[in-house]
């Protein structure tokens, strides 16, 4: 609970730095004593970065409503302009977040909406299933049939076919199956190939000298490039294989991290992890998707952490 404390009271230092330097950006004095916080500790790095990543597209709204909240009444307290001036900078932010998706649909082929489904039927009869906030591009030519999952969640069932496998790529991965059910999904530098039927080959495409591994169904393999373990592998029910599709995320002792980039495709804006520990620490469990907050709320709070909805366009996840 200590520890918590001493998280929250980093959060709301940073803020106060954050206000200080909306206030007065040319103030050297500022900059001075913000450069100083954050060379106390990595802890204060962190936050700071991830803070002021957040809103430094958007100082000219915060001064706005600090200017607002003292028209108001005369007095600006922290609440008002993390309520007030915070909410606002989710809502510019997500302007900005506009352009990453925009140079993504230039390439995709299919791309979903945060929320939104997308069931298709790709080449020779292959079905596939679009998860939220997914992107795929095409590659299919005589001699191949090859996909991208830009980013996201997909699922897919190949029927057997005479002419070449279907190849599915995300990160570092490629899922190569043919007549197989499969789900595929890359979510906070996680990739996941779960099997649902068939036969799945999966390999790291990055490395040559990789060899393949052979996944069945009820299988899956994950790929973490910040472990010193990259490859994990694990046993899960085959019909369970993409349960997103009915409303559902089953999570086997899976980072935070993961579960609230699966979760918040389904919840509009952008969700910041404040707490590195939090992200990290692992969750099991049955989350519904028909409340996503909800959800969201059940995955952080036995990592000891707590969700702040500060508006349509932001989300908070801190230490409680």
């Amino acid at each position: 609970m200590a520890e918590n404390n001493g998280a929250n009271r980093l959060l709301d230092e940073a803020i106060d730095l954050l206000i200080r330097l909306q206030d007065d950006r040319s103030n050297p004095v500022t900059q001075a004593t913000i450069n100083r916080w954050r060379a106390r500790s990595s802890r204060h790095e962190e936050i700071w970065q991830k803070l002021s990543g957040t809103h430094n597209v958007s100082g000219q709204v915060l001064k706005e409503k600090n200017k607002a909240a003292r028209k108001a009444d005369g007095k600006v307290t922290r609440r008002k302009l993390i309520i007030g001036g915070l909410a606002g900078l989710g809502a510019s932010t997500a302007g900005t977040l506009l352009l990453p998706d925009i140079l993504l649909s230039a390439r995709a082929d299919h791309i979903t909406a945060k929320g939104e489904l997308s069931r298709l039927t790709l080449i020779e009869g292959t079905k596939s299933v679009l998860g939220p906030d997914t992107a795929i591009a095409l590659d299919f030519a005589a001699s191949r049939r090859q996909i991208e999952l830009l980013k996201g969640m997909a699922y897919f069932d190949v029927p057997k076919s005479t002419g070449q496998p279907l190849t599915v790529r995300a990160g570092h991965l490629s899922a190569t199956a043919s007549q197989s059910i499969f789900e595929i999904s890359e979510d906070a530098g996680f990739v996941n190939i779960s099997v649902g039927a068939g036969v799945v080959e999966a390999r790291d495409h990055t490395r040559a000298d990789q060899a393949a591994q052979i996944l069945e169904a009820g299988q899956w393999l994950r790929f973490d490039a910040t472990s010193p373990v990259a490859y994990t592998r694990g046993l899960a029910e085959a019909q369970h294989t993409a349960a997103w599709r009915d409303g559902m995320i089953i999570a086997d002792q899976e980072p935070v991290a993961v579960l609230v980039a699966k979760i918040g495709r389904w919840i509009p804006g952008r969700i910041v992890v404040l707490d590195l520990n939090v992200a990290q620490q692992r969750v099991s469990g049955l989350f519904d998707l028909s409340d996503p907050h909800r959800a969201l709320e059940a995955v952080v709070h036995p990592a000891g952490a707590q969700v702040r909805f500060l508006s349509r366009y932001l989300t908070v996840i801190s230490p409680i």
